[in-house]
């Protein structure tokens, strides 16, 4: 009962600061031709709830199972009695009931999403993560004009990147994580003004774009996918950005000292790349920082003081690289992992040989014809 109030008022939230384009629900209606209000001896309240009932029933009829029977109940006009289904007062027309909310997440179902969700204009949340969909985001979710969040995450959903997505005004969370989807993911999903984009373990593989600093997230999780080319710069993120997760993708090259200009980042983890060179100095200036994770990489040099004297650090995962040396302030932090590099006595190091096999090609950040700016 709480869950359903919290979400119920979420809902409402979302439609207090969402505006409708009157046109989006006579479009849907125009593009597939919904039949009149009366349905056969069913009379419903309004036409939303009729367009409802009818996604939704194709959306149980495209179920191929349900154990935990969460759409036993998905009969009849009431749909805004429907497990999993909220309602709320339509934002342009708040005399009337709209389905606003949609939430399946972890129920196992099986199935496909059929292309009559896209009657749900008046949409706000489209949640049906930890199940087994499988097939493609529909293109008729284009008149989700007022979708805010959607989340997919954890499917069997395949194909291109779904750039519906690109397409719907009012989204700001967009978690698509844990699927299979592949090839690229267009440039343009980094000038959408989103809130956060998660889009990890799937298998995409694209180059970082040059306008990949364009994005307005606050939170940012491409990993578990195969990113080609240099690290960004991202100091036009400084104001927004609170974590990033770039970890096990194909970065290269050296880090930017512009990265320490991320003075809101709480959460960077760069693990599992290939990059190299030193961390930059000016990552001493991250002082809301309290993850930093570059372990399996290959960088060297020494650990900056600054680095491990910043305020909120508590967990500090260097190893499997090849660093020189560690200030005294790196070991008295809450959580640090320092093996498998080249720290003089250190346990836990890389032999001798392997040091100085690494060490004896030195690094040149400007050869990997990445941009380095301050």
């Amino acid at each position: 009962m709480m869950r359903n109030t919290f979400l119920h008022l979420c809902l409402l939230t979302i439609f207090s600061v969402l505006l409708l384009s009157k046109s989006s629900h006579q479009a849907v209606q125009d593009d597939q031709n919904i039949p009149d209000l009366k349905q056969g001896d069913v009379y419903f309240p309004n036409p939303r709830l009729q367009s409802a009932f009818i996604a939704l029933q194709a959306l149980k009829h495209a179920i191929v199972s349900d154990p935990n029977k969460v759409t036993s109940n998905w009969y009849g006009p009431d749909v805004c009695s429907y497990n999993g289904v909220y309602c709320a007062p339509a934002p342009d027309a708040p005399h009337i009931k709209t389905v606003s909310g949609i939430d399946l997440n972890h129920q196992n179902i099986a199935g496909t999403l059929p292309y009559q969700l896209g009657y749900l204009t008046d949409l706000a949340l489209f949640h049906i993560n930890s199940n087994r969909f499988c097939g493609t985001i529909p293109e008729t979710f284009k008149y989700m004009r007022l979708l805010f969040e959607l989340d997919v995450s954890n499917n069997r959903f395949s194909g291109k990147f779904p750039s519906v997505v690109l397409y719907l005004p009012s989204l700001k969370f967009l978690d698509i994580r844990f699927n299979e989807f592949f090839g690229d993911v267009p440039s343009r999903l980094f000038d959408l003004k989103l809130d956060a984009v998660f889009i990890n373990d799937n298998k995409f593989r694209f180059t970082i774009p040059k306008n990949f600093a364009n994005s307005t997230v606050s939170v940012l999780v491409l990993a578990n996918n195969q990113l080609n080319g240099c690290f960004p710069d991202m100091g036009k993120m400084a104001g927004t950005l609170n974590e990033i997760i770039l970890s096990n993708n194909g970065l290269n090259g050296c880090l930017p000292p512009g990265i320490g200009k991320l003075n809101q980042l709480t959460v960077f983890d760069i693990s599992s790349n290939n990059l190299v060179g030193p961390l930059p100095d000016t990552m001493g200036n991250m002082n809301s920082l309290e993850q930093l994770n570059v372990a399996h990489n290959k960088f060297s040099g020494n650990i900056s003081p600054s680095i491990c004297s910043l305020p909120r650090l508590e967990n500090f995962t260097y190893s499997y690289n090849y660093f020189c040396g560690e200030p005294q302030s790196c070991l008295k932090l809450p959580d640090k992992d320092d093996k498998k590099n080249c720290i003089p006595f250190r346990p836990l190091q890389r032999s001798f040989m392997e040091c100085s096999s690494f060490l004896s090609h030195p690094v040149y950040c400007n050869s990997f014809g990445c941009s380095l700016r301050h």
